[in-house]
């Protein structure tokens, strides 16, 4: 079936007729072709996500390969890079060709797995870095994400080894002596609290050495969720020397803040944690000019029994696929942060270049790959946890209301949600 979707702005510019026909942005006659009504919609590119945990093999019961795509062609992706933390660790050329396996079976979007930088997250010997590369798979961004590669040398022979085929390393910057027991940001509402504090130069220690490590050996660093404002100042100053360092921001910590733990709901339980307002500015400072490249979203699902404790004792993470657009809208395009070819290039065209995706990320042009996300920026909704496409329910924006709505995503042409609805 081709689509022609009628008097829709293409990155907020003026209404015009869009055609998708065989795969692809076609010009030309429509016969035959289903027409929507676009009027107040608008086209953006199939967004990519660089930070994403599906869970499969091995945490079915958090989410799978099938669910999380669902829950991420309903947020308007069509592209996701799935975190190695599963159980077995993504490590080897056989795991993340069973996951990209599983996400082409599945067909709501394309996945992508990230593969391990050591072997089973352990931080002491690299994992099969070559061959992960070499497999189906064609793995070009590594990461021990949950976990730091905290010894310098390894971090150092790691961004070595992925020069050799043009990967990145996607480093979870978290010094682990500095945050032995950490439950929440450090400062005076941590202590009031009673919980032990999670110190932003942990955070910033690590991305400091690394943007160093990565300028000494030439080769490319992606620091994942950013959340502190010194962080953002070390990423700008990398960028200012010309190093070849791009970060991310994850939806969360652009609105969520620190005070949201003095409710002990293990909701807010997040790693990095929430930080403070004076964060979450500089973070949208941040990316508003550049410094911050992507927005990713880190969606990490966890079983009811996961999170349903006491807050010492709960996992970290927080839902993000189907509200991550909501959220860069109500803190980025309405303050006037960023427009829509701004949202574009940090949600799908700058996500596509760091993971090396070369049918993702492309402009709405004639001849380009039909990836198209069709949003209505005026809609309003109340978030309601029962109605997540993901087989989690651990989202932080219950009951929040937040502007617009997904109504349709084009995954080469073929819809993977019209009128709103999963196809």
């Amino acid at each position: 079936m081709n689509y022609l979707i009628r008097n829709v702005s293409i990155l907020g510019g003026e209404p015009t007729d869009l055609l998708l026909q065989d795969g692809v942005i076609s010009e030309g006659a429509a016969d035959g072709a289903e027409e929507i009504d676009g009027t107040g919609l608008v086209a953006l590119p199939g967004l990519v996500d660089l930070h994403t945990h599906l869970r499969e093999p091995g945490r079915e019961d958090a989410e799978t390969v099938e669910t999380g795509t669902r829950a991420a062609a309903m947020g308007g992706f069509t592209a996701v890079h799935a975190m190695a933390n599963t159980e077995p660790v993504a490590d080897t050329a056989g795991v993340v060709e069973q996951v990209w396996r599983l996400g082409r079976e599945a067909g709501h979007c394309d996945v992508f797995p990230v593969g391990a930088v050591t072997v089973g997250l352990q931080g002491e010997r690299l994992a099969e870095l070559g061959a992960m590369a070499d497999s189906a798979a064609r793995v070009r961004v590594f990461s021990d994400d949950g976990k730091c590669v905290s010894d310098a040398v390894l971090m150092r022979r790691a961004l070595e080894y992925v020069k050799a085929f043009d990967g990145v390393i996607a480093q979870h910057a978290q010094e682990p002596r500095l945050t032995e027991g950490a439950q929440m940001n450090e400062g005076e509402l941590s202590g009031k609290l009673g919980l032990t504090g999670w110190p932003a130069v942990a955070e910033e220690a690590i991305i400091a050495r690394d943007c160093l490590l990565a300028a000494h050996v030439g080769s490319r660093l992606h620091v994942c969720h950013v959340s502190t404002a010194g962080s953002v100042e070390i990423v700008r100053d990398a960028k200012r020397k010309g190093w070849d360092v791009t970060a991310e921001a994850c939806p969360h910590h652009l609105i969520l803040t620190d005070e949201l733990a003095a409710t002990y709901d293990p909701i807010y339980k997040v790693n990095p944690p929430l930080r403070t307002a004076a964060d979450v500015e500089a973070l949208r400072a941040g990316l508003a000019d550049g410094t911050i490249d992507i927005v990713a979203t880190d969606h990490a699902p966890h079983p009811h029994e996961d999170k349903d404790c006491e807050w010492a004792a709960a996992a970290f993470g927080m839902l993000g696929l189907e509200t991550a657009l909501s959220i860069v809208q109500a803190t980025m395009v309405d303050p006037g942060l960023l427009d829509w070819n701004g949202v574009a290039e940090r949600m799908s065209y700058a996500p596509a270049r760091i993971g090396r995706v070369a049918e993702h990320g492309r402009p709405i042009e004639v001849g380009e790959p039909a990836n198209v996300v069709l949003y209505d920026p005026a809609a309003r909704r109340t978030i309601d946890p029962t109605d997540s496409a993901s087989l989690s329910r651990n989202t932080p924006y219950r009951g929040m209301e937040l502007p617009g709505r997904v109504v349709a995503t084009f995954l080469r042409g073929k819809p993977t949600v019209l009128d709103g609805k999963l196809v």
